[in-house]
């Protein structure tokens, strides 16, 4: 009995850990994309084309929110003369794992399919 009530606690220790995660996404980082209207669909089918698994991307995207800089973005270099370079962001390694990982299943394309029999 302790270890069914002990595996249900921990169920929704991770859940609540993992909206806490989508929370940070969407007030920290989607919030900004917003307000400064940058295309994050249009971001994201860059770093699809180019990269197209999502082991790729999350790399990529990891190496460039570390350190931004034109040359490590996805980005061409026309899009910086209308919005600006991303500071460099000051989060650990874990937050910002968390938050790519946030990113690549709100953008995902694979649930915008439509599969008809």
């Amino acid at each position: 009995m302790v270890k069914i009530i002990f595996l249900c606690l921990l169920f929704v220790l991770l859940a609540n850990a993992q909206d806490a995660v989508v929370k940070v996404f969407h007030n920290k980082c989607l919030s900004c994309h917003i307000k400064q209207q940058i295309p994050s669909e249009l971001i994201y089918r860059r770093y699809l084309m180019k990269y197209s698994t999502k082991d790729a991307i999350h790399e990529a995207m990891m190496k460039y929110l570390k350190k931004p800089n034109k040359e490590k973005s996805i980005m061409p270099s026309q899009f910086f003369l209308k919005f600006p370079m991303k500071p460099n962001l000051k989060y650990e390694d874990a937050m910002l794992h968390q938050n790519i990982d946030a990113y690549l299943d709100y953008f995902d394309i694979r649930k915008k399919l439509i599969l008809e029999p």
